[in-house]
């Protein structure tokens, strides 16, 4: 890509490096540090007079990147850099979508409207919409949202001999059935039976038909992995073998990782949204068409 030039956020340097090599396009160079008081010091060192500026940022711990992040950025603009454009793997501040309790803050709108004041464009990898059709109900720039459930469906078809998609509860079906179909295996929603307020009882269903399978859970975000572990343990009571777990964004809060692996998971995986050593599905050459893509989307 010519008259771009594509700039990184501390941390994402493999991915960018992928990037602009899948580009063939100009590295951008950048100093950022912190003073010793802690303030974010950012320095532009490469012409970027009326390119397109690419910054690449996962937004995993949001809160120590988002600074220096709108320093950069804003430093482009002033420079004229046109447009700049955000690609954000991992896109943070989606979950707190409504006001659950008087006094709480929609912290989603209000991160959308904050990233939406420094850059034009915004490309990101399956955000956590839960309870909104898309990201234009909250981001008033152009946005981009690449999908991988495809990409998942591939890597178990190459990766995993006998596999059985396993979904932990009704709301699970629709996501793990489209990755279930993609990949040619079956699947199995695990059944609830209340018998009362504090007493549910979960079953697998054709049990004895799977037994020879290997259980594959899949999952967009695998933070605190609870239910990934409550659903480990099901399994294990069922008499099935250890399941390979999979998750689109290792968040991986309070070592879910570790847990998981205690739990009894034969292996997890994740996608390289966020660094993390379970990556093992790659979205460098989608990430890079879609940059192409939208080099030519004018707003």
């Amino acid at each position: 890509m010519s008259n771009c030039v594509l700039f990184t956020i501390p941390g994402n340097e493999v991915l960018a490096n992928s990037l602009i090599k899948r580009l063939h396009t100009e590295p951008g160079e950048a100093i950022i540090r912190h003073f010793p008081d802690g303030e974010t010091y950012v320095k532009v060192n490469s012409n970027v007079f009326e390119k397109e500026a690419i910054i690449i940022c996962s937004l995993h711990q949001p809160d120590d990147k988002i600074l220096p992040l709108y320093f950069l950025a804003k430093t482009l603009k002033e420079f004229r850099a046109s447009p700049v454009t955000l690609v954000s793997p991992y896109l943070a501040y989606m979950r707190r979508d409504k006001r659950f309790t008087d006094g709480e803050c929609i912290s989603s709108e209000l991160f959308a409207r904050l990233l939406s004041s420094f850059v034009d464009k915004l490309i990101t990898i399956a955000p956590h919409l839960h309870r909104r059709i898309s990201l234009d109900e909250i981001y008033p720039i152009h946005t981009s949202v690449i999908h991988v459930s495809h990409l998942v469906s591939k890597w178990i078809n190459e990766k995993i001999q006998q596999p059985v998609l396993i979904g932990p509860d009704s709301e699970s079906e629709q996501w793990v059935s489209k990755v279930a179909t993609d990949a040619n295996a079956p699947y199995i929603i695990l059944e609830k039976i209340r018998k009362g307020d504090r007493n549910v009882k979960v079953s697998v269903p054709q049990v004895e038909k799977y037994k020879e399978y290997t259980p594959v859970l899949v999952d967009d975000i695998i933070s605190t992995g609870l239910t990934m572990i409550e659903t480990i343990g099901h399994l294990r009571k069922a008499g099935m073998r250890p399941p390979v777990c999979i998750g689109i964004h290792a968040v991986f809060a309070a070592r879910a990782y570790d847990k998981l692996i205690k739990a009894g998971a034969e292996k997890v995986v994740t996608c390289n949204t966020i660094v993390h050593p379970s990556n093992a599905i790659f979205m460098d050459e989608l990430l890079a068409q879609e940059i192409c893509k939208n080099s030519f989307v004018v707003d």
